[in-house]
């Protein structure tokens, strides 16, 4: 892989009036919604399913339609080549994933990589060629709600991730995500990682409210933040909740929702520069009628500042055993996902802001709350994303939605920021 400077090529923009087909691009996020659907109008298109299996060979289908070749490593990322004229220079990066969250929206990561098919789609309709070859990507197991961490394979190519140690994650039922891999038949002979890079780009729905309130119609991501996962538990003793005296009782949940106030104040002490929440939680026996002997929980701590980040890790593992053990309860816990804050490359940042300008969109730059598998290639080669509004920042939920027009601008900035990094032949 190589690290070279994004901007060692002499950039050409391609002219402002060229952009992708917005209604093919629409029909093809509304289409592959149709994998995986969720009860509520969204989707459930975990890694390593069925169902995203299916999703797949969908987008193995169209890719292939568009003249591109396929190549998949042995953590099931899906690489597809679109030929430069000149096939021996470090290709352009561009994709997000197709995985979703179990209640996930339709455009989480979907949108990432279908603007990128689209892309290759309208250069080749419009007649374009690049000197650089352009490589659509769908990384594997992104959200990393089946199998932890997140950002799973991204991490395993770019090196911080063990190869075995991903293969040998379970998920809530034991099965391990080498053997999934293996079972719906995504795992390729390619060495993760041995890939050369010349630019990557990922585009993403932002997530979060502030485009849509600031009324920008992108988001130029300059860093991302850093995240700390911690997963605890929490021991206590299981007794009848009827005959049990409050004062003899050891309730693990009642250690819960003080390290769940915790979690709130030491985010509250960083403002505005973090966040922090509890989010997956396990309650044993879970019985209505039964003290929780045990909770196993997450703890989320975000920041692009590497010393708060820092911070708030170190003051959670200082405070939460003294406080368990106020309570008659016993504490563990142990780091299970991590990534320190990325700063993106700054030549391909100010090319995304000269796109967005050319086009005459309205824009901003902007931090990412949420990891992205940018976040992990930003490491071994020069990367950079690109954001569109979402109603109301809601994502993670069967509700997210953007607009057609939305969708459109972002993958517009995509088409002319990855054009003038591949290098267009006159």
């Amino acid at each position: 892989m190589t690290t070279a400077p994004a901007a060692a090529d002499a950039p050409v923009a391609p002219a402002a009036n060229l952009g992708i087909n917005s209604e093919r691009l629409w029909d093809s996020l509304m289409e592959m919604a149709r994998i995986g659907p969720g009860v509520a109008g969204g989707n459930n298109r975990q890694a390593l399913t069925d169902a995203d299996a299916e999703g797949r060979r969908l987008l193995q289908s169209w890719c292939e339609a568009a003249g591109m070749s396929m190549n998949v490593d042995a953590v099931g990322n899906m690489f597809f080549r679109h030929e430069g004229t000149e096939p021996d220079l470090d290709p352009v990066y561009v994709g997000s994933h197709l995985d979703t969250q179990p209640t996930g929206g339709r455009f989480d990561g979907v949108l990432g990589v279908l603007a990128g098919l689209e892309l290759i789609r309208s250069i080749r309709d419009l007649g374009i060629r690049t000197r650089r070859p352009i490589v659509l990507v769908n990384w594997t197991n992104e959200e990393g709600t089946r199998f932890a961490p997140a950002m799973l394979a991204s991490g395993v190519f770019a090196g911080v991730i063990d190869i075995d140690h991903a293969l040998s994650r379970r998920d809530a039922q034991g099965l391990s995500f080498g053997d999934e891999l293996e079972r719906i038949g995504w795992k390729g002979d390619e060495r993760p990682g041995e890939r050369r890079i010349h630019a990557m780009f990922e585009y993403h729905i932002e997530q979060g409210p502030i485009l849509e309130a600031e009324n920008r119609a992108i988001g130029v991501v300059t860093h991302g933040q850093g995240m700390r996962w911690i997963e605890c538990t929490v021991t206590g003793k299981g007794q009848h909740t009827g005959s049990t005296p409050m004062g003899m009782r050891r309730n693990a949940g009642r250690g819960l929702a003080q390290l769940t106030e915790l979690v709130h104040e030491i985010a509250m002490k960083h403002q505005p520069a973090a966040v922090g929440a509890i989010g997956h939680i396990d309650v044993h026996p879970n019985s209505r009628n039964v003290i929780p002997e045990k909770v196993v929980f997450t703890v989320d701590f975000r920041s692009h500042l590497l010393p708060v980040l820092e911070a708030m890790v170190a003051e959670f593992n200082d405070r939460a055993p003294a406080i368990c053990a106020a309570l008659g309860l016993g504490f563990s816990a142990q780091t299970v996902g991590a990534f320190d804050p990325p700063a993106f490359d700054p030549v391909l940042v100010e090319r995304v802001r000269a796109a967005a300008d050319r086009l005459g969109l309205s824009h901003m730059d902007i931090v990412s709350g949420a990891g992205h598998d940018a976040c992990w290639i930003n490491r071994v080669a020069p990367t950079v994303m690109i954001m569109c509004p979402c109603v109301d920042g809601l994502s993670h939920n069967e509700a997210e939605e953007i607009t057609p027009e939305w969708a459109r601008d972002g993958a517009n900035v995509l088409f002319h920021a990855v054009l003038e990094t591949a290098g267009i032949v006159a």
